[in-house]
């Protein structure tokens, strides 16, 4: 079941896993961020972008009911939280204003994103996909599909086209590729540590 949790600017989304997955069996697992502190939770979720980025962002932390509360308000439009898309292991991410908003209608089941610019979100320690067949779903619970760690990296929340690019469509040696390509939901994924910017 996917529950959506409202927070006055964000809207972030928790897959609450009431059957069982492909590849695992969620329901006997409970949130690893409940055991974190939060000053260790604060800490993750701004290993998600560079220091001089996270430093000033807005902090989302989860409390035990699984609802978000800001652990800090942000000056530079960004906002860092614990994503809990694969409910067993927190992924830290780092998003602007725009990307947030793209987040929001994803969750929201808008028809296509209504950002008016393109939205930026680092991801420093890597996430998670579903996969099968060497196609990428936006869904967990398509059959047969598998879940798979990426790299860190870094998103554009901006409608790419395949075809018109030339871009991959699947993660490869080239590291770039647009996922969830064919979909209103088609954006980039570079993988690149975020970290290294300004280095």
């Amino acid at each position: 079941m996917k529950r959506a949790l409202f927070y006055p600017t964000v809207l972030i989304t928790v897959l609450l896993f009431t059957g069982t997955s492909s590849a695992y069996d969620e329901r006997s697992m409970k949130p690893a961020v409940l055991d974190i502190s939060e000053d260790d939770q604060i800490r993750l979720a701004e290993s998600a972008a560079p220091p001089h980025i996270s430093k000033d962002a807005t902090i989302l932390i989860l409390d035990t009911d699984l609802t978000y509360k800001k652990a800090r308000t942000g000056s530079n439009g960004f906002t860092c939280y614990l994503d809990l898309d694969k409910i067993d292991i927190p992924v830290p991410a780092c998003m602007d204003a725009a990307a947030v908003q793209w987040w929001n209608d994803f969750v929201g089941q808008k028809p296509k994103p209504t950002n008016k610019v393109p939205g930026i979100a680092y991801m420093a320690q890597g996430a998670l996909r579903w996969e099968k067949d060497g196609k990428i779903f936006i869904s967990w619970d398509v059959p047969g599909t598998k879940r798979r760690r990426e790299p860190p990296h870094w998103l554009i929340f901006w409608p790419f086209d395949h075809m018109s690019t030339k871009l991959p469509t699947y993660p490869g040696s080239f590291g770039t590729s647009i996922m969830y390509s064919g979909t209103p939901w088609s954006h980039l994924m570079i993988y690149q540590d975020p970290m290294l910017i300004g280095k």
